[in-house]
């Protein structure tokens, strides 16, 4: 179980590296907003485009890498979305089981499903060097591929919990780091 826990540890802190730069994505997704809002503004008032499509499409991308590959870190982290009514008042081990279960039953199986649907979705972006249609537009096969990064860290992260939560039934005591 002590390897198993290792491994776990090592996953999260993969998830938490991942999660900082998730957040100066973030940063850079909203300093490229403003820029877009400036220039639009600015552009208007002296009759001159200085805006780009590649600008707002590049915000939409961070958008979209955001979202995406903070799943994982937002997992690690116990900040995803989860109905407490019951859960709340049950037991650590009741939840631990509940936990198990849904991660081993829904969690791992959507993970393994998203990568086999968009694995080939993805292999023919890059193969035709997948364009944006909108005139000086950015390529949108880089983009695709955060889908596969994404689901294989959400993967992860559920192998790292699973593993946790394991360790937690059998011990009968809260798991190490991360969401317990």
């Amino acid at each position: 179980m002590q390897t198993l826990l290792h491994l776990a540890r090592g996953i999260d802190t993969l998830n938490e590296w991942v999660g900082k730069l998730v957040s100066w994505l973030t940063l850079f997704m909203v300093l490229i907003g403003v820029y877009n809002a400036v220039t639009r503004k600015l552009s208007q008032s002296i009759g001159v485009d200085l805006s780009s499509n590649a600008y707002i499409e590049l915000q939409w991308y961070m958008f979209s890498l955001v979202f995406l590959w903070g799943g994982a870190y937002t997992y690690l982290h116990n900040e995803h979305v989860r109905v407490d009514v019951i859960y709340a008042r049950l037991s650590e081990k009741a939840r631990a089981w509940i936990d198990f279960l849904g991660i081993l039953l829904f969690l791992i199986p959507f993970s393994l499903l998203m990568l086999y649907v968009a694995w080939p979705i993805v292999v023919e972006s890059w193969r035709t060097a997948e364009m944006s249609p909108d005139p000086g537009g950015l390529p949108r096969y880089p983009l695709k591929s955060a889908l596969i990064l994404a689901f294989v860290l959400l993967l992860l992260q559920g192998i790292s919990e699973l593993i946790k939560k394991l360790a937690q039934i059998q011990a009968g005591s809260p798991g190490e780091g991360g969401a317990t």
